[in-house]
């Protein structure tokens, strides 16, 4: 898998998946930009990882997007690879879910996934290649409780990645979107740890995912292993969902 020097955007990148997500690149030679909004963890990543450049950005500056992506575009000499990997949430159930958390999580998740896709296939189209990953999850499948919001934003990242493939995939550029189950990452954490047991007792697989579950679903997708993949979303969940289920945990 030949990833030496190839040209990397990754937004989130100070979670769990996302420094995971760095590490791997940059074991591969990769020149790798890590956005985040976190300046305290920014700089950390940057000392374990000293070869990467690092951006604190707000994704919901949704104005300043287009202007972001030159910037990394000078930065990096190019951009081969965007990864959209950041996402908020803002949990409560409908009847109780305000307009406001609402519209700021589809502004974060979906507006701005979209408008990153945009600045950049600009770019990618001067160069005749790109690959876009985008993460969304497996609520964005199935729905969840409490989270009519967030699970609108990872299913509308589905339904747009598909447009997008199909826009631009004469222009090899490939648009592919990656759904992680549930995931150990501080967020899993914090879960009580009978509610952890019952949602392993869902998974076939028996266990929670490792954030280099994502990563490694994530390298093939940027490699040029997966040129003629387009317009998919590979599930990474342990078995916990697959497309041809309909029922999903009843908690």
């Amino acid at each position: 898998m030949n990833l030496k020097n190839k040209k990397i955007l990754i937004t989130g990148a100070t979670g769990g998946i996302g420094n995971t997500l760095v590490e791997k690149f940059d074991n591969f030679g990769s020149n790798i930009i890590a956005t985040g909004t976190n300046e305290e963890k920014l700089v950390n990543l940057k000392k374990k990882f000293p070869n990467i450049h690092t951006e604190k950005f707000k994704l919901d500056e949704h104005k300043k997007i287009e202007e972001f992506i030159d910037v990394i575009e000078k930065k990096l000499g190019g951009l081969d690879v965007l990864i959209n990997n950041a996402g908020i949430t803002l949990d409560n159930l409908s009847i109780r879910l305000s307009e406001e958390n609402w519209k700021k999580v589809l502004d974060i998740n979906l507006t701005s996934t979209f408008l990153m896709c945009k600045a950049s296939i600009k770019k990618m189209l001067k160069n005749k290649y790109g690959k876009i990953i985008n993460v969304t999850s497996i609520v964005g499948h199935t729905g969840n409780l409490g989270q009519a919001n967030y699970t609108a934003s990872k299913a509308g990242i589905v339904a747009m990645s598909k447009s997008l493939a199909i826009e631009y995939a004469k222009k090899n550029i490939n648009v592919n979107c990656i759904s992680p189950g549930f995931i150990k990452t501080a967020m899993t954490d914090k879960l009580d740890e009978k509610f952890k047991e019952l949602i392993i007792s869902k998974i076939p697989s028996a266990r929670l995912g490792e954030p280099t579950d994502i990563a490694n679903t994530v390298l093939f997708l940027a490699s040029d292993q997966s040129n003629y993949i387009n317009g998919e979303t590979i599930h990474v969940n342990g078995g916990m969902y697959m497309p041809w289920q309909t029922k999903f945990l009843n908690y």
